[in-house]
């Protein structure tokens, strides 16, 4: 039995190393991980709660519309329930995103070193992907929209990027909108937008109510810390969303995450308290990285890609022998490691461990 042919040369996508995995394999008692850009600090209590009151109804499939979660989400941005689509987190709206409007041939363009669930999905679809070189860490709009021919369907925008952590502005984005063909749709990705307190980052909701073929991708996995629950959303014109509902798996979220989320969304104030604490990590590891002469792109979510200086590889081992899980093996980036931000006891543990690493690296280079 053999499987559809442009398969079969997919990589698997490969997540952090799982802590018990890593004290399993080298024999350590404390492990850290720093991988997957997942919030150190947890959930809300209130999500938590909301979790427990669920437990009575496992047996009882979730609301395959989501319904109450929709109209919170809804009243909360200023949309019609009707523009908004939920999947097990943001990448399975990508999925269907693909699903619904991507067939063999069809062109469909995006940065060159982002995050790999556009690629993947894509050509799964046997779509031709177009991969345009970032600029400094950036997205180069003005290049995207160079590439674009009457093939393309769809463009997609990581902002902040994944793994740089770049942004694109809103004039930057305003502009691209303002001459991308009508029929052509953008995906604005918008996963790590609650840590971000800049004005001259994209008002997403704004532009869209300008412009139909925008869509804007959102998610509980990163600031609301709901990762292990699989919970995201899509936001677009009505039409749009509707097509991508008619690709959806029926009860594709569970009632645990919906009832979470709900209770999430509601607490504002444990979201200001994780926005200020990672606004305070992000300090201290560029602090740390400007000490040791290390370059970085500006961060702009919960995590930094930083030149090590040497081949990533080596400093991801080094890193590991010592407890800390980060991320690597970028290839555009071979000397470069994406680490997220986390407590600031943590922090501090990775920051120990990369001066050792590198002092390391450096006696072997010397040697």
């Amino acid at each position: 039995m053999q499987p559809k042919p442009n398969i079969v040369h997919l990589p698997v996508y490969q997540p952090g190393r799982p802590v018990e995995d890593v004290k399993r394999e080298l024999g350590l008692t404390e492990v850290i991980k720093l991988a997957s850009n997942e919030n150190p600090f947890g959930c809300s209590e209130k999500a938590k709660a909301a979790i427990v009151d669920e437990l009575g109804s496992t047996s009882i499939y979730p609301d395959g519309a989501s319904v109450a979660l929709t109209a919170d989400i809804a009243a909360r941005h200023g949309v019609e329930p009707e523009q908004l689509i939920f999947g097990a987190g943001s990448d399975e709206v990508i999925l269907m995103l693909t699903r619904a409007y991507l067939v063999p041939d069809d062109e469909t363009i995006m940065a060159d070193e982002t995050f790999p669930q556009y690629k993947h999905n894509a050509e799964i679809e046997n779509a031709k992907v177009i991969e345009v070189p970032l600029k400094d860490g950036k997205h180069d709009l003005p290049a995207m929209l160079a590439r674009v021919t009457d093939k393309t369907k769809i463009v997609w925008i990581c902002n902040p990027n994944n793994p740089t952590g770049t942004i694109v502005t809103h004039a930057e984005v305003e502009a691209f909108m303002e001459q991308v063909p009508g029929d052509v749709l953008v995906v604005l990705d918008e996963a790590y937008c609650e840590y971000i307190d800049d004005s001259a980052y994209p008002d997403g909701f704004g532009l869209m109510r300008r412009f139909r073929n925008l869509v804007l991708l959102r998610t509980f996995s990163k600031i609301y810390g709901l990762a292990s629950l699989r919970i995201g959303y899509g936001i677009g014109d009505a039409q749009v969303i509707r097509s991508i509902n008619q690709v959806r798996e029926p009860f594709n979220t569970t009632r645990f995450a919906q009832a979470a989320a709900r209770a999430a969304l509601a607490d504002e104030a444990f979201v200001d308290a994780c926005r200020t604490r990672n606004a305070e990590g992000l300090r201290y590891l560029t602090a740390a990285f400007d000490r040791l002469g290390l370059s970085y792109f500006p961060p702009y979510g919960n995590f930094v890609m930083f030149d090590a200086g040497h081949p990533s590889a080596e400093v991801f081992d080094g890193l590991l022998r010592h407890g800390i899980i980060s991320r690597s093996r970028w290839n555009l980036y071979p000397t470069h490691i994406r680490i997220t931000v986390g407590s600031q006891q943590q922090n501090e543990a990775f920051i120990g461990a990369l001066e050792q690493v590198l002092d390391e690296l450096a006696v072997r280079v010397q040697g």
